[in-house]
């Protein structure tokens, strides 16, 4: 990426809504070229998120069908959530891992890291590998039983093809864990 683009002046940021989880904030700019403009984002918070791709026993990938509201329905997803304050990357992934699936991980890297619609908001998600899990269950936050579905390694792309595996975010992990299998020798296209 150019660092020479000069990036537009903020002339002022005004809060304009809020609820219970989210500020949505106008913010006023002025571009290099004299255009002015009224943008509107989330107010960051700035706590980041892990997402786990969990690898049982070199065969299968664990997921989890979960209720998302704002599709009014269950979808497919890894296990994700909010890193915690006082938590570094592996130590929110191996928790999650324990409330969401059950399991905790001996061995977790990180494939990278992903942002979620960031003209509108800013948010870091990391994607994890977590390999050598053994059985250990945390107290999750929730509302109901998660549903663990096991994937098998040698079929990650028919994941495409189910109706409740849409996120974006997952989407990307899984190409993501697919490339690195393949870096590996162990799967090939």
């Amino acid at each position: 990426m150019n660092n020479l683009i000069k990036k537009p002046k903020i002339i002022k940021v005004q809060s304009v809504a809020q609820s219970r989880l989210f500020t949505i904030e106008a913010v006023e700019l002025t571009f290099p070229n004299g255009v002015r403009r009224i943008y509107e984002r989330m107010k960051s918070f700035k706590r980041e998120s892990v997402m786990i791709v969990a690898i049982l026993d070199d065969t299968d990938i664990l997921l989890i069908q979960e209720y998302a509201v704002a599709l009014e329905n269950y979808v497919l997803s890894f296990p994700k959530g909010l890193i915690e304050s006082g938590e570094d990357t592996y130590e929110a992934a191996n928790r999650e891992l324990k409330e969401e699936v059950g399991f905790g991980s001996k061995k977790i890297q990180t494939l990278g890291q992903l942002t979620m619609a960031p003209s509108y908001f800013s948010s870091e998600m990391h994607i994890l590998i977590a390999e050598e899990l053994y059985r250990e269950k945390l107290e999750g936050d929730e509302p109901e039983p998660l549903i663990i579905q096991k994937w098998p390694l040698d079929n990650l792309l028919s994941l495409l093809d189910e109706p409740n595996f849409r996120d974006a975010r997952n989407v990307s992990a899984l190409f993501m864990v697919r490339e690195w299998l393949v870096k590996q020798g162990r799967l090939t296209y």
